[in-house]
């Protein structure tokens, strides 16, 4: 996988907004929020997209969605939020590195894009 933005946050050569950390993940607000709130959680390792996550890291995507729901709480998204989560081209996904989008703060219409 090549270095990309959410890896070199990782690596702390890009600075963030980080709101959580922990040994397995990382969440920061994104730099182009599509709702008052919208932070990014992403995995410490290196996994493309949700087709390449394999079934080790079972535990690992359980964390990851603990950590949505600590966050949301945390973050007094008490009236509702969305989780996103793009996968490829088509998908939306513009970062190759599976990262889960928490947005909240507003109301999100349906369907979305």
């Amino acid at each position: 996988m090549a270095d990309t933005v959410f890896q070199k946050i990782l690596n702390r050569e890009i600075p963030a907004k980080i709101v959580y950390e922990d040994a397995s993940c990382m969440a920061f607000h994104d730099v182009a929020p599509q709702a008052p709130t919208h932070v990014l959680i992403i995995p410490k390792k290196p996994i493309e997209s949700i087709d390449q996550i394999a079934d080790e890291d079972a535990p690992l995507m359980g964390h990851l969605w603990l950590v949505v729901r600590n966050l949301a709480q945390e973050l007094q998204l008490d009236k509702g939020y969305r989780v996103v989560v793009n996968c490829g081209d088509q998908g939306g996904q513009v970062v190759d590195h599976l990262h889960l989008h928490l947005l909240g703060d507003r109301a999100l219409s349906w369907p979305p894009g």
